[in-house]
């Protein structure tokens, strides 16, 4: 690629200018989107490789969970209780244990909103109209206390 020097700067035109600035914003647009596509690149392959790491590790967990149950299984077996109900004991335990991770879950779920304010400002927003739940709430974007009473101290 030869290199041509720059013109003297009286003797470049404005429209010669802006050709330029304007091919040189491309270039570097061009270069910007490489460099992330590159950095992407990378990043998506390192989360891949972690995921499987982790799927494997939870793998190896959950086999060791099954390893677990069989012992205490066979230790009560040991201990005299019989073989059947020994194993009945850690399915029933197990069973108690999800049972209660559901009721959690249930109740985190029930704490949900479903989104009620954004869904009442977008219907405010298409019927063209002002919702009278938010007209009258007080604003307080950017306050830092100033809604709060003074504390006094005790006398």
């Amino acid at each position: 690629m030869t290199h041509i020097p720059p013109a003297e700067p009286q003797e470049e035109s404005l429209g010669a200018l802006v050709a330029a600035a304007s091919d040189h914003i491309s270039t570097l647009v061009r270069a910007e989107i490489e460099l992330a596509k590159a950095e992407f690149r990378f990043d998506a392959k390192r989360v891949g490789m972690a995921a499987g790491l982790f799927g494997a590790a939870a793998f190896m967990a959950h086999l060791c969970l099954i390893l677990v149950s069989f012992t205490i299984a066979y230790a009560l077996a040991a201990a005299g209780v019989w073989t059947w109900l020994a194993f009945l004991i850690v399915t029933v335990f197990y069973l108690l244990v999800a049972a209660l991770l559901v009721f959690l879950g249930i109740q985190r779920l029930q704490g949900l909103t479903g989104m009620k304010r954004t869904l009442r400002s977008l219907k405010t927003i298409k019927g063209g109209g002002h919702d009278p739940v938010l007209d009258t709430a007080p604003v307080t974007a950017g306050h830092t206390g100033d809604h709060r009473e003074p504390v006094r101290p005790s006398q």
